[in-house]
């Protein structure tokens, strides 16, 4: 029977249908559904044969559309890109038949476009560019001729944000940006949400490329939150590149959680082996960081599996470093080394294609020595090590510290500590570079991860020779490193361009060598903007220059009648040192693991008695347990320290998990003045810095309180000209433009810490999130910073002793001191501390002294302590 006109313009249309979801499949990651939805299309148009003239326009247009997607989508299931591309100039021939100038404009829109993301595809990002100009191009005319633009915008606006990305790949970021900005613009102003969303997600990425993590989530924050308000999914890659910026920063534990999110999705929707198996290598990564060794293991087991049969030898590489570094690190934590552990890491090496795989390859090498030295085989680990390449100018700090570590540790097996502490000293030297360019605070507590085993095993070296002053100097060298940061207001915009460029080529010329392809114009056009940036004055991050480590001397002639009390670990050892006047001495406490379960169950009991109105008998019980903690606690650490504290006020610098050892809490100090510092260093600098210069007062109410509306009242009585934000008018911006040069701010507003790196701490204001990292872009930050009725100095500790908590991060931006509870805090207890507090300021006394006083009313469920100075 024959086809009629009526149902071939069916066919045709059923067959744009398919087309349309067949993209839309392959955007979400599914590029098998999207290509059997394709050639489902275009099976319907071959059995069709239209005669008449709209019909065969119709016929050749929805051919050439499907025939281009099914070019480009099929080169990433089966074919590969040369495929693709030779499929896509078999399309530019069926072009010459359309003789209609709009549609012409369209199509051959489609067509460059296409071809500039295969391109792009194989690493000619140069090449990509010329195609999307002249996709552009067309479709800037397509757009002339229609009525209203606007409902055709979606693909213009697709070219011009790909385009972007090519020239992010280039490390071509002032054109990157403009494009990926002016794609964000258009689509707002033309009230296209999804795809202004769209675009955030390229330029979110642009900004990690450059180093600026916090621009970059807060990016990718507004992207997905557009979508959900949409009602639409969130895009996996999205996700993908969220976790990506978390683990940049060291936010290990949050990275994993999105992963986990993505996993399941991506599982079910059956993405490509390529994606899924990446996903699973940065899961397996995050694991790693956390030290959950078995899920870093799984992960990275089928994240080489998947990549394996993909065929990125680079991802496989990857994959089997993370699944060995989790094997030796647990096999040198219990000192159960597998026979065939060595065997595996040196057969990986050698599998490893040189020179493209050269840096994964020494990885490995230098996993295989540290496990022969602790086997004892000296000799073949020092074999090993002479075939570890010195690094270069681009070569991962994780590549540098661990070639350090493994000198060292080969220095100590042969018992040659000076030469063991030169190479940790260098190591350390070299991660102080890295942080100087690292370009934001925000990415310097990532860092302290990388150097955390030389730091131990300094530690380890010195302790062993029980000389405090030597110790104490080596503590200050490796604790802390982000409080010696001065900050700095912004660096000339010329020379912040060239930065910006150098971190980008920086990761150009690493993806490029991950996609296996040619670096060698990205190096060299690296190498001329280096040569820019150095011309212009570049010699440190946008943190400025780094502050000298305090010597000894300096910090006893600053203590004046105070004593500083640094706590130390190594292994399980746990000791003090103790400096007073010209004494500085070292005290040996026992068990740090005994400390720290105290710690962690006095934390748990204080939190217990927080809230208001719990019953007498419950109150007694739980208070009884947490003066059994706090007794045992004293008698630990405070007790054996008696003779050289006399009665004076303490400098305390913790370790561990006794950074939440509420002080004032611990019979032997009630009442004592007590400053808690991060390190010496840290200390000294807030103790001379001269704070404020006004008398400028902050109050601030932040939303969902309930039992601060009382407090502030009371505040004001002590502050009567102070400036209050409550409300609706607690905005971020407007408290910040309030905090910047406050001399006291207080603080009432919900919050959290961030475990894993204190500028992503946060305080929930009227309009939304107050990050840490905000802080830092004020001109003069409040000298004392008070917080009531959060746990923003709640504090988990991640390597190398970097103190966490919205707290630490106003002392490393420039606050002075900071008031705040290392447990929760009742309402009723938290207005009457800080009444009591405020007292004390208004009647002359210094933050130490105030908090002191007011701690000592109420011990247990008033644990609140002095950062910084006081």
């Amino acid at each position: 029977m024959a086809v009629t006109q009526l149902d071939q313009a069916e066919v045709i249309r059923k067959a744009r249908e398919l087309q349309r979801a067949g993209i839309d499949a392959a955007c979400s990651a599914r590029q098998r559904e999207g290509i059997l939805l394709l050639r489902r299309g275009m099976a319907l148009l071959d059995s069709v044969h239209p005669v008449a003239e709209r019909i065969r326009h119709d016929w050749l247009a929805t051919r050439i559309r499907l025939a281009s997607s099914i070019a480009t989508v099929g080169s990433e299931t089966s074919g590969g890109v040369a495929s693709g591309l030779a499929g896509l100039d078999d399309v530019r021939l069926l072009l010459k038949a359309v003789d209609e100038p709009r549609l012409y404009a369209e199509l051959r829109g489609q067509l460059d476009h296409n071809y500039g993301l295969l391109l792009m595809a194989v690493g000619r990002n140069e090449e990509s560019t010329a195609y999307f100009d002249s996709s552009l191009a067309h479709k800037e005319a397509a757009l002339a001729m229609e009525k209203d633009p606007a409902p055709s915008l979606d693909p213009y606006l697709g070219t011009l944000t790909t385009r972007g990305l090519a020239y992010t790949r280039l490390g071509d970021i002032r054109r990157a940006r403009r494009d990926l900005a002016s794609a964000v613009s258009l689509a707002e102003r033309n009230g296209l949400r999804a795809q202004a969303a769209d675009a955030r997600r390229p330029l979110g990425t642009l900004e990690l490329r450059v180093g600026n993590v916090p621009a970059a989530l807060r990016l990718y924050e507004e992207s997905e939150r557009i979508y959900r308000s949409l009602d639409l999914e969130i895009p996996p890659l999205l996700r993908y590149e969220r976790a990506e910026a978390l683990l940049t920063a060291g936010l290990a534990e949050e990275a994993g959680a999105h992963l986990d999110e993505i996993l399941p999705v991506m599982l079910e929707q059956r993405s490509i082996t390529r994606d899924l198996g990446g996903v699973e290598l940065f899961r397996a990564s995050a694991a790693l960081m956390t030290d959950d060794l078995e899920l870093a293991r799984t992960y990275a087991s089928s994240a080489r599996r998947r990549t394996l049969r993909w065929g990125c030898q680079t991802c496989v590489a990857n994959a089997t470093i993370v699944g060995l570094r989790a094997d030796v690190r647990e096999a040198l934590s219990t000192n159960e080394i597998p026979v065939n552990l060595t065997a595996r890491a040196l057969r990986a090496a050698n599998g490893m294609p040189m020179p493209r795989l050269a840096d994964q390859a020494a990885l490995a090498r230098m996993l295989a020595v540290r496990v022969e030295l602790r086997k004892g085989k000296r000799k073949r680990a020092a074999e090993l090590l002479t075939r570890i390449p010195q690094p270069g100018r681009l070569t991962s700090v994780d590549y540098r510290m661990l070639r350090r570590l493994c000198r060292a540790e080969l220095a100590v097996a042969e018992g040659d500590k000076a030469k063991a502490l030169a190479e940790i000293r260098a190591g350390l030297t070299d991660l102080d570079r890295v942080r100087d360019r690292m370009g934001g605070l925000e990415l310097l507590s990532g860092t302290a991860l990388h150097g955390r085993e030389l730091a131990d095993l300094a530690v380890k070296i010195v302790l062993e020779r029980a000389d405090a002053a030597r110790l104490f100097g080596w503590t200050e060298r490796t604790r802390a490193q982000s409080y010696r940061y001065e900050p700095v207001a912004a660096t000339d915009p010329d020379l912040a361009e060239r930065v910006g460029e150098v971190r980008g080529l920086d990761q150009a010329i690493h993806q490029a060598q991950h996609d296996g392809h040619p670096t060698a114009v990205l190096r060299a056009k690296h190498a001329e903007r280096l040569r820019e940036a150095h011309r212009l004055g570049w010699h440190t991050g946008r943190w400025g220059r780094p502050r000298p480590i305090s010597r000894l001397a300096e910090v006893a002639e600053e203590l004046g009648e105070r004593a500083l009390v640094s706590f130390v670990s190594s292994d399980d050892d746990l000791v003090a040192i103790v400096v007073t006047g010209e004494r500085c001495e070292l005290v040996r406490l026992g068990s740090a693991a005994l400390a720290a379960e105290s710690a962690r169950m006095l934390n748990v009991d204080l939190d217990a008695l927080a809230p208001d109105q719990l019953p007498a008998p419950l109150v007694q019980s739980v208070l009884g347990s947490a003066r059994k903690q706090a007794e045992r606690l004293d008698t630990q650490l405070i007790r054996p320290l008696e003779r050289l504290l006399g009665d004076r006020g303490l400098v305390v610098v913790p370790t561990g998990p006794l950074f939440a050892v509420p002080w004032g809490v611990l019979p032997s100090l009630r009442s004592r003045p007590i400053v808690v510092a991060p390190s010496a260093t840290a200390w000294l600098g807030a103790e001379r810095s001269t704070g404020s210069p006004s008398r400028k007062v902050v109050l601030v109410r932040g939303p969902g309180l309930v039992g601060t509306r009382g407090e502030l009242a009371k505040l004001v009585t002590h502050y009567r000209t102070a400036h209050t934000l409550t409300g609706p008018d607690a905005t971020v911006k407007s408290v910040l433009q309030a905090l910047d040069g406050a001399d006291l701010a207080h603080i009432a507003a919900h919050g959290a810490h961030e475990p894993e790196n204190a500028l992503f701490s946060r305080l929930e204001l009227a309009d939304g999130t107050l990050f840490a990292h905000e802080m830092a872009g004020l001109a003069q930050p409040p000298s004392q910073v008070v917080f009531a009725s959060c746990e923003l100095a709640l504090n988990r500790i991640r390597s190398g002793d970097e103190v966490l908590g919205f707290a630490s991060a106003l002392l490393a931006s420039g606050s002075r001191t900071v008031i705040a509870p290392l447990s929760r805090v009742g309402d009723e207890a938290a207005t009457a501390a800080m009444d009591d507090y405020h007292r004390g300021l208004a009647e002359g006394a210094g933050p130490a002294t105030a908090l002191a006083d007011t701690v000592a009313v109420d011990p247990f469920r008033r644990p609140f302590v002095c950062l910084g100075a006081g």
